[in-house]
């Protein structure tokens, strides 16, 4: 598999790929083209790194814009959204989660 093989593009909804996972990991590309989200507030925590477009991540405290390589930690817990996700280019997310 290859992470940028996309999809017919644009999309209706954000397009979730399990790539891997076990009991305590889950490993997952995420491919959106302008979606937001609602409020996360997950068990897991998730490592988060944007590898294609632009985002931004609203948290409780603070907001953090996005470019390509970048990454951040979410805590499990920490209440979080996506409050913008370009489409030209589509976001290209690699996102683990896991068990603190």
């Amino acid at each position: 598999m290859n992470l940028f093989d996309l999809p017919k593009l644009p999309l209706s909804e954000e397009l979730i790929t399990i790539l891997a996972e076990n009991g305590s990991v889950r490993i997952e590309r995420i491919i959106s083209t302008g979606q937001m989200s609602d409020w996360y507030d997950q068990s897991e925590a998730e490592f988060v790194a944007l590898l294609q477009g632009e985002a931004r991540v609203e948290f409780e405290d603070r907001e953090i814009t996005m470019i390509k390589g970048d990454c951040v930690m979410i805590k499990s817990h920490e209440r979080h959204r996506v409050s913008f996700t370009s489409s030209e280019p589509p976001c290209v997310w690699l996102c683990v989660f896991y068990r603190p």
